[in-house]
């Protein structure tokens, strides 16, 4: 059979002349993300068509020394969604973490910033605003740093002036 072992597979790679150049041109530049040139790798040698290596899964799981699940996720993801889809990440429906500030937060830590700062301070830092939202019962618990980008989202020089 040519060099070439058929199997009967559900999700057959059969690249075009186009998509096989552009998946070698990938892998010669080399600066892409290391789980885009895996998938790269794995399309160009399962690839069945007559410009294909065409090579058994266990040859290519050996190979570029990935899992079977991988090679299957691939393979079903070119046939079901197209190149494009196997070589771009899918965005996130949610945010990995949840933000700390909502809308009503957010303006309540706003006006704690803008306000009067506590006695014996000059102004309010970003330390002393992260023990005040917690006590007051805003959030249950937060970082100076996340305090801090969330008056950075602000356009106020009031509360850039006014946080250190």
């Amino acid at each position: 059979m040519s060099g070439k072992e058929r199997s009967v597979k559900k999700y057959v790679v059969r690249l075009s002349g186009a998509e096989r150049d552009r998946l070698e041109a990938l892998l010669g530049k080399g600066k892409s993300p290391a789980r885009r040139l895996l998938k790269a790798r794995i399309l160009l040698k399962a690839d069945v068509s007559d410009a294909g290596e065409g090579w058994s899964d266990s040859r290519i799981i050996a190979a570029l020394e990935t899992t079977p699940s991988m090679l299957y996720r691939v393979r079903k993801q070119l046939v079901e969604e197209g190149l494009e889809a196997v070589l771009s990440r899918k965005p996130r429906a949610t945010p990995a973490i949840a933000p700390i500030f909502d809308g009503e937060k957010e303006a309540q830590l706003i006006a704690l910033a803008c306000s009067k700062p506590p006695q014996g301070y000059a102004r309010w830092t970003l330390r002393l605003l992260e023990s005040k939202v917690v006590e007051l019962g805003l959030v249950a618990r937060a970082s100076d740093s996340t305090i801090g980008r969330t008056l950075k989202k602000t356009d106020s020089s009031r509360i850039a002036a006014s946080v250190g």
